[in-house]
């Protein structure tokens, strides 16, 4: 199975300090122990000037870095983040935000349809639908910025992509009583998600429901 890196984003959040003052940021990839040189190799060293009593994000392309570990996991012994102020204090609170495509050769059964805005399909399908979490205003997402959540829309025609028997004999039993099946997703997966809480402490967590990957009448 091929594992393609798509994004790789490495967060750095520098904490606030009491004071204005310079802070320098270093980003170490590891190499195995052994009796010549250093077992630090030199990714990244930035020079930052940090405002008083306020925080700062610290974004990093890490694409070549996580596309050269798949390619060779056992040149993968990490990397190590350094963040200090003039006076030694570690500043640094990071996260990596990665998005991979993985190319599996055993075929998948297609058990619903997907259409796009240009699709002349009138039958139940998936339609792609951006969410974008600055559009809303929430301020108080980290990452993602925007994920792809889809949605349902179409006919629901007789026996058609009927996810239930249930459905389909109570629409036969009572017609006149049974609004008949609606398209609505059949599966939906969580989606990883960086965030503030109510005490702007940093969380991350999966939240479920949040995108739709089939659809179907029920």
């Amino acid at each position: 199975m091929f594992t393609k890196v798509v994004k790789a984003q490495l967060w750095v959040y520098l904490r606030p300090v009491q004071h204005t003052s310079t802070v320098y940021l270093q980003i170490l990839r590891l190499k195995p122990v052994t009796d010549e040189g250093s077992r630090h190799i030199r990714i990244r060293s930035l020079k930052i000037e940090l405002n008083s009593r306020a925080g700062h994000w610290q974004s990093i392309d890490f694409k070549h870095v996580l596309q050269n570990w798949f390619k060779q996991p056992h040149n993968n012994w990490g990397i190590e983040i350094n963040a200090f102020d003039p006076n030694g204090n570690d500043l640094a609170h990071p996260f990596m935000e990665l998005r991979v495509l993985e190319n599996n050769k055993r075929s998948r059964r297609n058990l619903g349809l997907d259409c796009d805005e240009h699709s002349a399909e009138s039958r139940c399908c998936r339609y792609p639908l951006t969410v974008d979490f600055e559009a809303f205003g929430w301020d108080w997402i980290i990452a993602p910025k925007r994920y792809k959540a889809n949605y349902c829309s179409g006919q629901c025609e007789y026996m058609f992509m009927q996810k239930y028997p249930h459905t389909h004999l109570v629409q036969q039993a009572n017609p006149r009583g049974s609004a008949g099946p609606c398209c609505t997703p059949t599966k939906m997966s969580p989606i990883n998600m960086l965030y503030f809480n109510d005490k702007q402490q940093i969380i991350y967590g999966k939240i479920p429901g949040m995108v739709v990957d089939r659809c179907g009448c029920s």
